[in-house]
């Protein structure tokens, strides 16, 4: 989970293609093996985070957030489950209004892919900050 403070700026129905070409650049620059975790997942993109997103993140709703991981962690797999659809969400309201330059945007974007399927991975946000990846 990636968050941020919710804004005010509206979305223009321009910017969906073009960042959803950015979502699909970062993907593609997600090395082996890592890449292959990939095909486990659904990669959506919404404009804006649900209430009920935010609440069950632990955040409130003037939160926001760049990314979310919703499913269940390759570390947390057990053999008698039934398979759970694991899903991405890249958020663009909240990704285009705090990094309003192309290159900034497209490294975010870049970062919230890892970030999320990170979680996939099973590695916590502790981890991640570790790693640098928080």
């Amino acid at each position: 989970m990636t968050k941020r403070r919710r804004g005010s700026r509206r979305l223009h129905e321009s910017d969906s293609g073009a960042f959803a070409r950015l979502v699909d650049r970062a993907i593609a620059t997600i090395p082996e093996p890592f890449s292959e975790a990939l095909a486990e997942v659904a990669v959506v993109i919404d404009d804006w985070p649900s209430d009920e997103q935010l609440l069950d993140n632990g955040l409130t709703l003037e939160d926001d957030l760049y990314g979310l991981y919703e499913g269940v962690p390759r570390t947390e797999w057990q053999a008698d489950w039934i398979t759970v659809p694991n899903r991405i969400t890249l958020f663009r309201g909240p990704l285009e209004e705090d990094f309003t330059e192309p290159e900034a945007l497209a490294e975010e974007v870049r970062i919230t892919v890892i970030h999320e399927l990170a979680h996939h991975l099973g590695i916590d946000d502790d981890r991640l900050d570790e790693l640098g990846v928080g």
